[in-house]
């Protein structure tokens, strides 16, 4: 199994990779890191398909060793996901192996699932005191898979879930800019409102930047309640149900 990092997990938040390498160990799977360079969403965000075409090339080109050994590749964030999957066989459609990395690629929900489907999970899971408010990311709610995050931590005994399947306001690189960040809190209120009236002692979100900006939502909604320090990923808390302590 390759794990495509992802600029974000290489970058800014190793932990979620270390999760998953974990999780995929305790079942019994061997991983590579495998990055080759971004997926290039920001550069689609911003219509420039020339530089998306040259990612999709360069990192397809670098995959298909792994994938002619029989390697299934996990992109570790949902936006990653989504354009080896969807949005580069779009941007070439004839290139051959820009239609093999998209076969060959799950989100990493998508595959714990799939494990706990065929073969099942591996034993020793515990219970996750507190329960979750689990958002959907919008990126992985494209990739019509169904809502692998939640069945994933459903796997967790006594599972105390809360899913929330609004739009989280970020939209990508948008919300993180000066002169759009007050309407992206202002469109992500909903959700955070409801991450609030959960209760449950965990906030998690498939997109770390979608996580990060309910966070800053919940600052805002006020009202006298603790806001937790961190959104997690769904795999950090299922690592965590393992036992893991990264």
């Amino acid at each position: 199994m390759v794990l495509y990092a992802t600029c974000f997990v290489n970058y800014n938040n190793p932990g979620i990779g270390e999760a998953s390498r974990y999780v995929l160990a305790r079942n019994g799977v061997e991983t590579e890191v495998v990055y080759p360079g971004c997926c290039g969403m920001p550069q689609l965000e911003r219509g420039d398909i020339a530089k998306v075409a040259e990612r999709a090339r360069r990192v397809a080109g670098e995959m298909a060793s792994w994938i002619d050994k029989g390697y299934a590749v996990i992109a570790l964030t949902p936006s990653c996901a989504l354009m080896l999957k969807f949005e580069w066989p779009l941007i070439l459609p004839g290139d051959a192996g820009v239609k093999r990395l998209s076969e060959a690629t799950y989100d990493i929900a998508e595959y714990v699932v799939d494990i706990a489907k065929n073969e099942g999970v591996a034993e020793g899971l515990k219970p996750l005191g507190g329960g979750v408010a689990l958002h959907l990311a919008c990126h992985a709610r494209a990739q019509n898979m169904g809502a692998k995050a939640a069945v994933m931590l459903r796997l967790v005994p006594e599972a105390e879930l809360t899913v929330i399947a609004r739009c989280s306001g970020h939209g990508g690189s948008w919300g993180v800019m000066k002169q759009h960040f007050e309407t992206a809190l202002k469109v992500g209120r909903p959700a955070a409102r409801q991450v609030a009236e959960s209760g449950k002692a965990y906030i998690a979100s498939e997109c770390p930047l979608a996580g990060a900006h309910l966070l800053q939502g919940l600052e805002r909604l006020g009202g006298g309640a603790p806001v937790p320090e961190t959104a997690h990923h769904p795999i950090e808390l299922f690592a965590r149900a393992y036992g893991f302590e990264g």
